[in-house]
């Protein structure tokens, strides 16, 4: 006897909003962030790695970040790495440091980010909504195998598109608020 579990559902929907929250925490907006470098790949050690396992990354200004690299040998391979990032920074080293400049955003630039966020979003609306049809399809052959009730059918596909409704408005939120802090001068 298959069983209808929403917790579930909802984990699986809540990880396709995390994802998005870390895709749009890596998008640029006009001031500095630490997290504008999580996507970056060092090749070290003859390996890629993650920046943030080569090098230590703080915001000293607000139109400036720091990275701090631990090991000396590897500066010139974490500048690279930053360099061929599509995040257009000019990095620039000084001593065991490389300080990233961000430039101010053009309007064209914004245009861009935004249409980004907007593809984002829209993949993690599909994503909430294929978790969404994968329960519905669930409780409809839990019905026609009579595991449970019309009724229950009724009620638990309620409770799934309340879900689903309230995930979708949780991402549309937050594209809203990466717009404006991607349009914000």
């Amino acid at each position: 006897m298959a069983t209808f579990d929403l917790n579930a559902l909802e984990a699986r929907m809540r990880g396709a909003l995390d994802s998005l929250k870390r895709e749009l925490s890596g998008l640029r907006t006009g001031r500095a962030s630490a997290n504008l470098l999580d996507p970056v790949q060092v090749t070290v050690y003859g390996a890629k790695m993650p920046l943030n396992q080569v090098a230590s990354v703080s915001v000293p200004e607000s139109r400036t970040i720091a990275v701090t690299v631990w090991d000396r040998t590897n500066l010139a391979a974490v500048e690279k790495g930053i360099r061929e990032s599509s995040l257009g920074i000019n990095p620039v080293i000084d001593g065991n440091t490389i300080r990233l400049p961000i430039p101010p955003l053009t309007a064209e630039r914004r245009t861009e980010l935004v249409k980004l966020a907007h593809k984002y979003a829209e993949h993690t609306r599909v994503a909430v909504r294929n978790v969404r049809r994968e329960g519905m399809d669930m409780l409809k052959k839990m019905e026609k195998d009579g595991d449970i009730s019309e009724d229950d059918l009724k009620k638990n596909s309620t409770k799934v598109q309340e879900l689903t409704d309230r995930l979708v408005k949780d991402v549309d939120q937050l594209l809203a608020t990466k717009e404006v802090e991607i349009q914000k001068v």
